[in-house]
């Protein structure tokens, strides 16, 4: 029985860095077909929902931070090691999150922080490449984003179904 155990964890780790690993090649893809467009284009608009070209984020999501983008990335660096680490070992700690749901949702984290660490690394871009625009009310953002919300939204209930299993 412990065998299966620890092969179903393996599969699961898989699983895990197969999801980051899309996350970042699909993000990184969207985000060099928007840039092939001049800064500043409209590429696609359909009701309240387009693709722009926007100037580089130097900043964090919904642009705050702006101009601190070392200071992101160094956090970002610790959150994808802390990520790793949480995913391949720690999660013996707390064994009823070690399931397929979680491997997922930490893998959209992982692949999402980590596409977004890409730009922020790479000197010629200035910052991150954003796209995604919904409406004028709404920060425009790029599909590593999307993934890191996801992620902690499927985490977070993935923690209240464990707590609501615990009061049972």
């Amino acid at each position: 029985m412990r065998k299966a155990n620890y092969r179903q964890g393996k599969w699961w780790n898989v699983v895990f860095f197969l999801t980051a690993l899309l996350i970042v090649a699909v993000d990184q893809l969207s985000k060099l077909w928007v840039r092939s467009y001049p800064e500043g284009e409209l590429i696609f608009k359909a009701g309240f929902f387009g693709i722009i070209h926007a100037p580089p984020n130097t900043g964090a999501a919904f642009g705050l931070f702006q101009g601190h983008s070392f200071i992101l990335t160094v956090v970002a660096l610790v959150g994808v090691v802390v990520l790793l680490l949480y995913a391949l070992f720690m999660y013996r700690l707390s064994p009823r999150l070690d399931n397929m749901l979680d491997k997922v949702a930490l893998g959209l984290i992982l692949g999402g922080t980590a596409g977004n660490l890409v730009d922020r690394l790479n000197p010629n871009l200035g910052g991150v490449t954003d796209f995604i625009c919904v409406g004028n009310w709404w920060p425009a953002f790029n599909l590593a984003d999307s993934a890191v919300v996801v992620g902690v939204i499927i985490f977070a209930y993935s923690l209240l179904r464990l707590a609501q299993a615990g009061e049972q």
